[in-house]
């Protein structure tokens, strides 16, 4: 079959989707529709948005579905009727048997981790948090329990010490975007031989899970080994970035976002998110085993600065402290 006689249906919502999406139309695949999540008002003035997703179908001039409920009987009608042979999901939403079973040739996801590593919600995320040398993308058949299908391609990328969510999800979702494009060539060309995932590990104790983020999860503790704490600064930057409460004398606590930062190994035993700081170029926050010296650095209100710049017009008073 050529890839213009091939029916796909594409599902997904942000940015990271996006990339996969135009590189099927743009090297003229045959998508006959496309499936995001519903608008949601967002913002100071909670302004309809659309997903990234729908603002390039409709650039695009694609078919779009948005339904509420994927049981919805005119969601299901209407995406009986694109007569998709194979659906591509990226970043959309968990789906039922109903759904995904649909097409002939099935359906197949691509999820940000080295499967069946990091299963869930937050893969890159994770991965960064727990100190990985290295993540990457997979492709795999979607079956009931998820991300448990079998895998048809993945890929590996380094991890950089000073790499942050940002950056390996960005080059994930180039990574990503080629490797759906080459599942759809094997799956034309009948040659996916997909792996059950339990062929890709020994033990199940050994695997990593990648659960949804909340905000408690995204608070320092600087009671935890420096190496530790980060690796969740980076792990959560830029989004939805790590937090602390910063105590001053006669103040209320304040919640600071801290976005960059480095390590630095020093043998003094001061107590953990004491605060070391000429107030001009630096701050040091003490951990266990070392300090973390802030790079980037959010005040609750203000944007985000650089420790140089917010010391410009902020000073901390003496006997300050982190927790």
């Amino acid at each position: 079959m050529d890839k213009k006689d091939l029916r796909i249906v594409f599902m997904g919502t942000p940015d990271f989707a996006v990339e996969s999406l135009r590189v099927l139309v743009e090297n003229e695949y045959n998508v006959v529709g496309v499936i995001t999540m519903p608008d949601k008002p967002s913002g100071r003035g909670y302004k309809i948005q659309y997903s990234a997703v729908k603002k390039y179908a409709l650039e695009q001039n694609l078919p779009l579905l948005q339904p509420e409920k994927l049981k919805d009987e005119v969601f299901l009608n209407d995406l009986r009727a694109w007569n998709a042979d194979l659906q591509i999901v990226v970043a959309f939403r968990m789906l039922p048997e109903i759904v995904w079973d649909m097409p002939r040739l099935g359906t197949f996801n691509l999820h940000g981790s080295l499967l069946p590593q990091y299963r869930g919600a937050a893969p890159i995320n994770w991965a960064i948090i727990n100190g990985e040398k290295e993540t990457g993308v997979t492709t795999f058949f979607l079956t009931h329990e998820i991300d448990t299908g079998k895998v048809i391609l993945r890929e590996k990328i380094k991890i950089g010490e000073s790499d942050n969510a940002g950056k390996v999800h960005d080059e994930l979702m180039y990574l990503g975007a080629r490797l759906v494009r080459e599942t759809v060539d094997l799956i034309l060309e009948d040659k996916a031989d997909a792996v059950a995932q339990d062929q890709l590990y020994v033990n199940e104790s050994d695997l990593k899970a990648a659960p949804k983020i909340f905000k408690e999860t995204c608070r320092i503790d600087w009671n935890k080994d420096v190496n530790k704490v980060h690796n969740l600064i980076r792990g959560l930057s830029p989004y939805p970035a790590a937090w602390t409460e910063l105590h001053s004398k006669a103040k209320e606590p304040q919640m600071v976002k801290i976005y960059a930062s480095d390590i630095i190994v020093t043998d003094s035993q001061q107590a953990t998110g004491s605060i070391r700081t000429d107030n001009k170029s630096y701050l040091y926050i003490a951990c266990v085993g070392g300090c973390i010296s802030v790079d980037e650095i959010q005040f609750s209100g203000k944007k985000a600065m650089k420790i140089d710049e917010l010391l410009r017009g902020y000073k901390f008073e003496e006997g300050s402290y982190f927790e």
